[in-house]
């Protein structure tokens, strides 16, 4: 068909409410939109007038799948400014418990959400009733790293052991080491999981992306570090806004996130493995290798087999951290606060999360700023789903809608507990 529109009014397996609006003219996609129109929360402003202990418990209600990301992001801001440096065994408890929520998304999405759009089900549920062990699977990997949340922090969803400074109480290292079995069983799984995504059929789809992330020249990112960029950005966190702005565009009620004189740009996954790969456990890289995913990767279907890739890393990363780990003396480190601003950005599973507060003398916050993932990428969405539609116009209509759909799964831009109906229109 020359002329034709593509209009999802609800996305299914991606969590929160959006659509999908392509139109095409004379054989030419003319204009996609990624719609997002949840209403929207406030709750930057909901930061105003609060202590900066209350940061971290505040910020983790934003997502009850990445929590841990919005604590980091926050309690770094907040360690920013007071000066305060957080290290030792308490920095590696915060990298632990970062694995536990890699883990639980990274196979949440790659199980019941995305892999459904390769081997042809529509939800999770239908998978199940054919394929019952491999969901099982999936559920046991899961839980591993909902056990490590709740361990390190305190409960699965929400954590409240997380505070400015390190933590209310750390793990006795015997409760660690109960979680060694667990996890190296769940290490073989994810090599299992990233060798079947590979078997995928991949529909072609080649982007030049600006991928951008943190990056730390001794371990794959998590927590801290400085921005770098595809095109050579390295900057401190503390520079990102010079570097990068937000726009409202009147289709979506989140706001669109652009590099400053460049335009879209890609965080997440892909852009996390192009630029970090040394960075992986010998596992990992060995594993990327063997199936030959290697950087750079810029079909952004293939992310499925990136985020198989990363979940080795954090299973990995988790079996090192709880070998080398001792009881610290304190479980967190003394803060005096006081007027300034601080910047803090972690590693959501799907992407870079920057934080940035302006406290007063008694350390109540004035002003907060908070950047997400979706927000980053959603130019880089409507790209992706503009280049696809013009490369497959002749497609049946269904299989059409179809990949438009899983297109913007590919960057998980949120995670929803329920399958909703998709209602489709043509004209």
């Amino acid at each position: 068909m020359k002329n034709r529109v593509i209009k999802v009014d609800q996305l299914a397996r991606v969590e929160g409410e959006g659509a999908i609006f392509v139109k095409i003219s004379e054989g030419k996609v003319v204009d996609s939109k990624l719609r997002i129109y949840e209403p929207p929360r406030f709750f930057e402003a909901f930061l105003r007038g609060r202590n900066y202990g209350e940061a971290p418990d505040i910020t983790a209600r934003i997502c009850g799948i990445c929590p841990v990301a919005y604590q980091m992001s926050a309690v770094h801001a907040m360690e920013d400014a007071f000066g305060v440096t957080v290290d030792g065994q308490l920095r590696a408890l915060r990298r632990l418990i970062y694995c536990g929520e890699w883990i639980e998304s990274h196979v949440l999405h790659v199980y019941m959400l995305h892999a459904p759009d390769f081997l042809g089900y529509e939800d999770a549920l239908l998978l199940a009733r054919d394929k019952p062990d491999l969901v099982k699977t999936a559920l046991r990997m899961k839980k591993i790293g909902n056990d490590i949340v709740r361990l390190v922090g305190g409960r699965e969803i929400h954590p409240i052991n997380v505070k400015v400074g390190g933590f209310y109480r750390v793990p006795r290292k015997k409760q660690l080491q109960e979680l060694v079995d667990d996890l190296k069983w769940g290490r073989d799984r994810a090599v299992d999981t990233a060798r079947v995504t590979s078997t995928f059929d991949f529909p072609d789809l080649e982007q030049d992306y600006d991928f951008v992330c943190l990056h730390h020249p001794d371990e794959y990112p998590f927590i801290g570090g400085r921005f770098i960029s595809s095109r050579g950005l390295d900057i401190a966190i503390s520079e990102y806004e010079f570097h990068f702005e937000e726009r409202h565009l009147p289709h979506s009620n989140a706001l669109h996130s652009v590099q400053k004189g460049v335009g879209a740009y890609h965080v997440g996954p892909l852009a996390r493995f192009n630029l970090n790969f040394e960075q992986l456990t010998p596992l990992a890289r060995e594993t990327a290798k063997e199936l030959g995913c290697m950087p750079p990767v810029r079909n952004p279907f293939r992310s499925i087999i990136v985020r198989s890739i990363e979940t080795i890393y954090a299973f990995e990363e988790a079996l090192r951290l709880i070998a080398q780990y001792e009881e610290p003396d304190e479980p967190a480190v003394r803060v005096y606060p006081h007027a300034g601003i601080g910047f803090g950005a972690s590693e959501a599973p799907r992407g870079t999360l920057y934080h940035r507060y302006r406290l007063d003398d008694e350390g109540v916050i004035v002003d907060a700023k908070i950047v997400p993932p979706t927000a980053q990428n959603q130019p880089s969405i409507e790209a992706d789903i503009r280049k696809f539609v013009a490369g497959h116009i002749d497609m049946d209509r269904e299989e059409l809608t179809l990949r438009v759909e899983q297109t913007v799964r590919n960057y998980d831009p949120c995670i929803s507990c329920a399958t909703h109906f998709v209602k489709i229109e043509w004209e």
